[in-house]
């Protein structure tokens, strides 16, 4: 259920394909993701050559699968890992990279996640996500989980006494981060009134409520700190759980809120030592969800919370996140990963926030109404 690190294993790279809502034409997901592994590499100072474990999150690559992606890329390796698990697959790949790297199974590991990811594909993935979508959602007048997101974004405003305002907040805050951050696809300053204005997609929720698909794919490698050519990004502790959600029976509680306790034991650090954050964000009722799960300061106030993150005084998916960056498929989990493993290497340029702990929340594989699977990593600059 959980991994703690005491050997120094870190992410020592990162790497992002570039993001696009429309991509070119020959465009392929092998494509994106081997760029997003060539862009780690460099940035860890290492080569094909020195990977010996490998591991792929796709929703998209078959029917390909990782041994094939690897045998794409010229990788050969003792360690192999294919994840599906959506948003929730960065963790849970990370948790058992370090464990590889820990037994010595595997001493520097790849861990990518992304999809091509077109209008016609997004609409076809949505309706056969999984059984429970395509038997029992698919065949109701909606399109995708807007709708059901709406809903649960209902049940949190009337349970916390929360306005439209205060996820505007939020999602306003997201878009001024990515003004700084050349991959995000929505870079424009967006107003509250703006946010206010937008059209209704599923009342409570307007366009800007609702993560934008994007083609594109993230990377990390992790190996012992020694690997490291300079700052790296050590992993205390990784804390995962699966079909947590449905024993809350309303959605607004994650596995976030069962994976953070014991991430923040086994890191030795607590929730207020937390110096930036990465939660996952398809919409922004699950960044406040997350955000309270993780018991950081002022979480039992959630208006004050969101002021705090509107004012950007909590460092919040400081990449823009999804709703602003976009959502690239299966890479949306690894985004956020990026984001902190950079903010803690120094080089988030232009929206550097410093600071010494990063957390990283993944949330991913809705059934029905809640997400199936949730982890935590901490992480601290090295």
């Amino acid at each position: 259920m959980s991994s703690t690190t005491s050997g120094g294993v870190a992410v020592v790279g990162a790497g992002e394909s570039p993001y696009t809502r429309h991509p070119a034409a020959g465009t392929t997901t092998a494509g994106v993701l081997g760029d997003a592994v060539r862009r780690a590499l460099a940035d860890a100072g290492l080569t094909t050559a020195d990977v010996d474990g490998f591991g792929v999150s796709s929703f998209t690559l078959q029917p390909d699968h990782a041994v094939d992606l690897a045998w794409r890329l010229g990788l050969r390796v003792d360690w192999l890992m294919q994840d599906t698990n959506g948003g929730a697959s960065a963790g849970g790949m990370l948790q058992h990279a370090v464990r590889a790297v820990e037994a010595g199974d595997a001493s520097v590991v790849v861990l990518v996640a992304g999809d091509l990811m077109d209008r016609e594909v997004h609409v076809e993935m949505v309706r056969r996500y999984n059984r429970a979508t395509a038997e029992h959602l698919a065949p109701l007048p909606m399109t995708g989980p807007n709708a059901l997101f709406a809903m649960l974004t209902r049940r949190q405003m009337d349970r916390f006494g929360l306005a439209r305002e205060d996820y505007g907040r939020l999602v306003v805050a997201q878009r001024a981060w990515a003004v700084a951050n050349p991959g995000a696809v929505y870079r424009t300053p967006l107003a509250l009134e703006e946010y206010l204005a937008a059209p209704t997609v599923s009342e409570p929720l307007g366009r800007y409520d609702c993560v934008p698909p994007v083609t594109g794919a993230d990377a990390v490698v992790v190996a012992a700190e020694t690997r490291a050519s300079g700052r790296c990004a050590r992993v205390l502790a990784v804390a995962t759980t699966y079909n947590t959600d449905d024993q809350a029976g309303d959605g607004l509680t994650t596995g976030v809120a069962s994976c953070a306790p014991r991430a923040f034991e086994r890191a030795g650090v607590e929730p207020a030592d937390v110096d930036v954050v990465s939660v996952y964000d398809d919409y922004p009722a699950m960044v406040v969800a997350q955000l309270a799960d993780l018991g950081l300061p002022g979480a039992d106030d959630l208006p004050r919370l969101l002021a705090l993150v509107g004012e950007r005084n909590l460092p919040v998916n400081t990449s823009g996140g999804q709703l602003s960056a976009g959502q690239p498929g299966a890479g949306g989990g690894m985004h956020g990963l990026v984001e902190v493993v950079r903010q803690l290497r120094g080089q988030a340029d232009g929206r550097q926030v410093g600071g010494r702990i990063g957390v990283v929340t993944g949330y991913g594989m809705v059934l029905y109404r809640h997400g199936a699977c949730g982890n935590v990593a901490v992480l601290e600059a090295a």
